[in-house]
């Protein structure tokens, strides 16, 4: 059992998104603003105060009406997601296709699900350096190549059976700007980060839909919202990934007539992981440098909730992002210039 600590801080410490959390869990619950406010209104001990403290009646209200319009509106989300339908997952015979799982966060989410015995096929150029839950299995596969993953595709049925969950997580960045960049390298960008997404689907996503049952998981990032000097490649392939990740959703119900395969979309902020090798990001309160474990921990909570969904981490910075192309031009200019500064190429 986790401890209170872990309830409610995080590995980055206490951060926006713990005070978020607490007030999320407190002030707009409605299971303890409504009683509150209940009690303050029909008993005479709360008549009593209110009468003392006429301000507090209208707060109380306040807060109810944003407790039961968030609740109901993250319930209207939920289940226009998930196409208002239920699915159940036996966790015993899914098989799992992760992507980039050798280091990083994907070594994290394998091990996570391997911990739970959960069948894994871990696809990588290169082989995790550390031993594997019996569970997991290391594939060789450049996943830019469609012949590739064609054939390792095969290789995992016959030794897993059909996969039921895809997560598309590997990803590279060079923290190059446009100019100083190359053409190899670009092509490369997108290959990977996007449209390695493009031929894992056309590859698994046949089965899925046959069964009316299995998840495809998008790890894309929050600077696919916010395009970012000195990475605006990384900032387009992941732009890319989101939008491949809304038109899969769209295409399943549809096209293919698969409303209970899930879609999961994971944009997370700059992670302690090698990748970010290249460049200094910002490690702040409100927008902190991410452990891997807690990226990989939202992911594998998503995936084993058998949901479609989005994991947003963190939540703080995560919400200024998704509103960025509603902001007025001269805020939206002015975020990127600032965020040149924040993430300066460390070469």
């Amino acid at each position: 059992m986790s401890s209170p600590a872990k309830k409610w801080f995080s590995n980055e410490g206490f951060t926006a998104d713990v005070l978020g959390k607490l007030i999320s869990r407190t002030l707009l619950s409605p299971w303890k603003i409504v009683p509150i406010l209940a009690l303050a209104q029909y008993t005479i001990k709360g008549r009593e105060i209110i009468e003392s403290r006429p301000h507090l009646l209208k707060a109380l209200r306040a807060l109810a009406t944003l407790a039961i319009l968030g609740r109901l509106g993250a319930w209207l989300d939920h289940r226009a997601i998930n196409n208002g339908q239920k699915d159940h997952y036996d966790w015993n015979r899914e098989v799992v296709i992760l992507t980039g799982g050798s280091g990083g966060i994907g070594r994290h989410v394998a091990q996570m699900l391997g911990e739970r015995g959960i069948k894994v096929a871990i696809l990588d150029i290169t082989a995790p350096d550390t031993a594997l839950p019996n569970s997991v299995r290391y594939f060789k596969c450049d996943i830019t190549s469609a012949a590739d993953i064609k054939e390792v595709g095969a290789a995992i049925r016959a030794s897993f059976g059909r996969p039921t969950i895809l997560i598309n997580n590997a990803g590279i960045l060079t923290g190059k700007t446009i100019l100083g960049t190359t053409e190899a390298t670009t092509r490369r960008m997108f290959e990977v980060n996007t449209l390695s997404h493009y031929w894992l689907a056309q590859e698994f996503l046949p089965d899925m839909i046959a069964q009316n049952h299995g998840m495809v998981v998008t790890v894309a990032s929050q600077a696919g919202y916010t395009t970012t000097p000195n990475m605006v490649d990384y900032s387009a392939s992941k732009a890319g990934a989101i939008s491949f990740h809304e038109g899969l959703a769209a295409e399943l119900v549809t096209r293919y007539d698969a409303p209970r395969v899930r879609t999961v979309l994971v944009t997370q902020g700059f992670t302690r992981t090698p990748l970010i090798g290249v460049l200094t990001p910002e490690d702040t309160w409100f927008n902190p440098l991410l452990e891997p474990e807690t990226v990989a921990g939202g992911i594998v909570r998503q995936v084993l909730s058998g949901e479609s969904g989005s994991v947003v981490v963190p939540g703080s910075a995560g919400y200024l992002c998704h509103r960025l192309r509603g902001y007025p031009l001269w805020l939206q200019h002015g975020l990127r210039c600032r965020l040149e500064r924040l993430v300066r190429a460390g070469q």
